[in-house]
């Protein structure tokens, strides 16, 4: 992991980066296992309240490196089958889980992006609750460029966020678009000069808020996208009440009650 993803954790905020820059970040074998690796490494992290995820360099994510492509070729020229419907992690498979693993992380994830999110950079992104982005940032469901179709789970997220037609037409055409325009159609969360930095304040500004609440709050909004209304809120109502009276709630109340700072336990 740490000639391609670097983790420094700090008051709570893990500040995640992929620093493959020479490359502009892009997607070899040994990127999507240390984004992976990542993953499970927050997963376990004690004291974790928020995370930022961004690229080094000029990039977010360029999407899948050229080499990789070789290796979807066998010696003999033929295709090698690869098990891609085999399940690795849950219900996603290997390549899915890189962005798939965003949204099941049980804390906020803030994508910072700025130069290209590409293809699979571009469904990486899309993991994350929040997208901050600059203007000139460039976008695209590219796989189609390559005859292939978006898996890195990203027609599951992308059509959460967008409506169904514009979702087809971006897989369809595999058209670059800016920030400003992906903003406008729902994929970007806010347009800023710069992301990571805007997007480490509103990770302190929810690591103060209570980890208990902010978890919780997380679980029922990634069930409201897949349930009804009735299971919707069926699922507010185990959530609150197994956070009423608990104490960071408590301390939640008397911290605003006081004046004062809260003092939260994980």
């Amino acid at each position: 992991m740490k000639d391609r993803v670097s983790i420094d954790f700090k008051d709570g905020i893990a500040d995640v980066r992929l620093i493959r820059a020479d490359k502009m970040n892009a997607l070899d074998n040994a990127m999507f296992e240390g984004i992976i690796e990542a993953g499970d490494t927050l997963r376990e992290m004690k004291g974790l309240r928020c995370v930022v995820l961004s690229g080094e360099g000029k990039a977010f994510c360029a999407g899948l490196d050229m080499a990789s492509f070789a290796a979807m070729k066998a010696q003999d020229g033929n295709s090698v089958t690869r098990d891609l419907p085999r399940r690795t992690h849950g219900i996603a498979n290997r390549p899915q889980q890189c962005a798939w693993q965003w949204r099941t992380l049980p804390v906020p994830v803030i994508a910072a992006v700025h130069g290209v999110a590409f293809g699979g950079g571009f469904q990486i992104m899309l993991g994350a609750d929040l997208r901050y982005a600059t203007a000139d940032a460039r976008f695209s469901v590219m796989e189609i460029k390559w005859g292939l179709v978006p898996d890195l789970a990203g027609t599951q997220l992308m059509r959460h966020l967008v409506r169904e037609d514009v979702a087809r037409e971006l897989t369809y055409t595999g058209r670059i678009f800016d920030g400003t325009e992906a903003q406008t159609l729902g994929l970007v969360t806010k347009i800023v000069a710069d992301p990571r930095a805007a997007a480490l304040e509103t990770a302190k500004e929810i690591a103060g808020k209570s980890p208990d609440a902010i978890r919780a709050a997380k679980r029922i909004l990634n069930n409201a996208v897949a349930v009804d209304a009735a299971a919707g809120l069926m699922d507010e109502s185990v959530e609150q009440q197994k956070l009423i009276g608990s104490p960071n709630q408590i301390e939640a109340v008397m911290s605003n009650l006081q004046k004062r700072a809260a003092n939260y336990k994980d």
